[in-house]
């Protein structure tokens, strides 16, 4: 009897309540919609960290430069857009996203930037590699060695700003063949004109290495320094080259532009891009060095590979694929 007389009780609020608020005499709050905070659209530091062995590899994102796929040239267009669709490659108006990165190599005894990136020379998606090597832990004037895979501007119109050295306390190094090129101005008055601003970036970048006495070129295939041998891999421009580091039996070749489209280049090593000087030239380097990489299993650092821009080469049917690094921690910081 009491359960029944309990249950009454219930329905005869609940049936109150209901009447009140039709009257309006009860008010029932209203719970408002919960809303996200608002938005950040910022990105992380461009940066990664890797060993090899003994040696700390930093990759450097210096920014996106928009690339044409017209100018990639040795294979039909059509082609082109079927490889670029198959690896998911955006294309927007302005062209494909194509990355320009700098690498930082702490040997324990030097710490070595390989290209500076291009500074102000090719707009505002660029020129961030300064601010990221702050980022990750480092200052410019902390760097003693500067090593150029090519003169090409988005390589090294972040040497200098504003007529002074970025990097202040640092020797660069470059091939001979290169220096010899662009740096001579009887090469460069006879360059056409649309190439005449390369050649000025290049020189502007180095001057005041040169004035410094700090600008030192180096024979292709020679050890630059102890545990850093150059890799001749001209076509690209006539002393483009890389840098071979070792460290505990790892071996990392920075390539510099070996490969612009990692979609098409990798499976299709015969297509060229109107950038290269000697495209025949820089196609054979290519379809050497990939070889090379594949068959002894390098690290590789590629400055317009998707960043960090590091990863191997593996040999595919159609040719050669892309194996990006793993984000993986530190050996000290897996402790």
């Amino acid at each position: 009897m009491a359960q029944n007389h309990s249950s009454s009780v219930r329905r005869f609020f609940v049936v109150a309540l209901i009447a009140a608020a039709a009257v309006g005499t009860v008010s029932i709050p209203v719970v408002a919609e919960a809303q996200a905070p608002a938005k950040l659209m910022s990105q992380v530091p461009g940066y990664y960290r890797m060993a090899l062995g003994g040696i700390e590899v930093t990759a450097l994102y210096d920014g996106h430069v928009s690339l044409n796929p017209g100018i990639l040239k040795g294979a039909s267009q059509e082609t082109i857009q079927d490889l670029l669709a198959r690896m998911f490659v955006p294309l927007s108006s302005d062209g494909v996203q194509t990355a320009v990165n700098g690498f930082l190599i702490n040997t324990g005894k030097n710490l070595i930037l390989v290209d500076a990136g291009a500074a102000k020379c090719f707009g505002p998606t660029l020129g961030a590699i300064t601010g990221n090597i702050r980022a990750a832990g480092y200052e410019a004037d902390q760097i003693d060695t500067v090593l150029l895979t090519h003169l090409h501007g988005d390589h090294v119109c972040g040497l200098s700003a504003d007529g002074k050295a970025a990097f202040p306390n640092a020797t660069v190094y470059v091939a001979q063949e290169e220096a010899a090129f662009w740096l001579n101005p009887d090469v460069a008055a006879k360059a056409p004109a649309d190439a005449q601003p390369f050649f000025k970036m290049a020189q502007a970048s180095v001057a005041p290495y040169v004035a410094a006495g700090k600008l030192k070129k180096f024979k292709a295939g020679n050890a630059v320094m102890p545990g850093v041998v150059s890799v001749p891999l001209h076509g690209h421009t006539p002393g483009h080259g890389g840098y071979l580091f070792g460290s505990e039996q790892q071996k990392l070749l920075i390539w510099g532009d070996v490969i612009h489209s990692h979609a098409v280049q990798f499976s299709h090593p015969e297509v060229s891009i109107e950038f290269d000087v000697d495209q025949p030239q820089a196609v054979a380097s290519r379809k050497k060095v990939l070889e090379q990489a594949s068959g002894e299993k390098l690290w590789i650092a590629g400055a317009h590979l998707p960043f960090p821009g590091l990863g191997h080469v593996r040999r595919d049917a159609a040719g050669y694929a892309w194996v990006p690094a793993e984000y993986s921690p530190l050996p000290e910081a897996a402790k």
